[in-house]
């Protein structure tokens, strides 16, 4: 199952300004009841190609920007393919699916731009992490939501102690010498480092220790370029003995105390998963429930810096001012926002041209680095759809 990022969904949202076409369903796993995703799907196109057109788009037109979507629309993918939610995204240059393990409510969106929202709580707080599975002989690196884990290559990891490290036998006293991993430099690993140093070959278990040690600023060196400017926690997993030995070469900021003890070589990627999600959890509830206490404290002061109108919200999410957004999922709130005027125009039924005004802030708040929340409507508090917490 392929996980979607978070630099995903800002792809789709950096798309130009074009027709959109923003189809979300409920799918079935199994049984006579799979049947019915094909007729749910040809139904949901129809909508959209009738969107289209009121939209101003010409029959043809309309047919042949969605004719990508019937690809989908066969046996082998909805007996094969499918998880409980469908997503898809149709536009003149882009046809994106996902498959995805939440249920959505049937929703059809057609206008300049992608529809994200409901796609939120799977980046949930995230709900994001990694994981990395420590072993002297089987380094492996994850990525992990609420719902599911892949492993993930990373450049220049290096997946042992023998590749790390190779030993040279004829030179004097057993010294080591660090291996150039592939793809890099000889000047990779070589680099002056806090606690780095050049062991010895001795069979005494304090100078192994030193070779695992080393091994183990390889794999942070590795990890550095990959997590850069990340948020997500990190989560350990290993035989007890090697947590310590990498927490002193780990430099990543968001590495979790509390690790998964044992022989992980042994666990399959799921187990790993069902170990490491109730350790992510907690690290995830504090957090929204932190921007939920200092949302409070702010509004309830009048400091100006929180809100959960949305003619507040929409202009500050489209001109970089928002920080955090708590947005109810499942619920859509249309209308339109004028940039030049920054206007909020409330419309209590769809019209021709509107826009999930909800969505809107979502989207520019995640596209100008700020911190999403898609919750259910009863954690938003004040039971409003949406509240934020301004930058300034």
């Amino acid at each position: 199952m392929t996980l979607i990022s978070r630099e995903e969904i800002k792809t789709l949202l950096e798309q130009p300004r074009q027709n959109s076409v923003s189809i979300y369903m409920p799918t079935q796993l199994a049984g006579p009841e799979v049947r019915q995703n094909s007729i749910r799907f040809k139904n949901l196109i129809k909508e959209a190609e009738a969107r289209l057109i009121d939209a101003g788009l010409e029959q043809d037109n309309a047919v042949e920007l969605l004719a990508k979507s019937h690809q989908l629309d066969n046996s082998n993918f909805w007996e094969q393919n499918v998880d409980q939610g469908l997503a898809v995204f149709i536009s003149k240059d882009i046809f994106r699916y996902y498959t995805l393990p939440l249920t959505f409510d049937e929703l059809v969106v057609v206008t300049d731009r992608f529809h994200i929202k409901p796609l939120l709580p799977i980046l949930n707080g995230d709900g994001h992490f990694y994981l990395l599975a420590l072993s002297q002989k089987n380094v492996r690196f994850f990525e992990g939501t609420h719902y599911n884990i892949q492993e993930v290559e990373v450049e220049n990891l290096p997946k042992s102690l023998d590749e790390a490290l190779r030993y040279d036998e004829t030179a004097k006293e057993g010294q080591f010498r660090i291996a150039t991993p592939k793809g890099g430099t000889a000047n990779s690993f070589s680099r002056s480092q806090p606690g780095a140093f050049h062991g010895q070959g001795s069979p005494d278990r304090d100078e192994h220790q030193k070779d695992i040690l080393q091994f183990f600023y390889a794999v942070n060196h590795a990890l550095e370029e990959k997590l850069r400017e990340k948020t997500a926690p990190l989560v350990l997993a290993g035989v007890e003995y090697l947590m310590p030995l990498y927490r002193e070469a780990n430099t990543y900021q968001h590495l979790i105390e509390e690790g998964i003890t044992g022989n992980q070589e042994i666990l399959s990627a799921q187990e790993l998963h069902e170990r490491a999600w109730p350790i992510v959890e907690p690290y995830y509830h504090k957090s929204q429930q932190e921007v939920v206490e200092r949302f409070n404290e702010l509004f309830g002061g009048n400091t100006g810096k929180a809100s959960n109108e949305l003619k507040d919200i929409v202009p500050a999410a489209y001109y970089q001012r928002v920080d955090s957004l708590l947005v109810a999922v499942g619920q859509q709130q249309w209308g339109l926002f004028d940039p030049t005027s920054e206007t909020v125009y409330v419309h209590q039924e769809e019209e021709t041209g509107d826009e999930d005004l909800l969505d809107l802030a979502a989207a520019h708040t995640l596209l100008n680095g700020g911190t999403v929340y898609a919750v259910a409507p009863e954690e938003v508090p004040f039971s409003t759809p949406v509240a934020a917490i301004f930058r300034y």
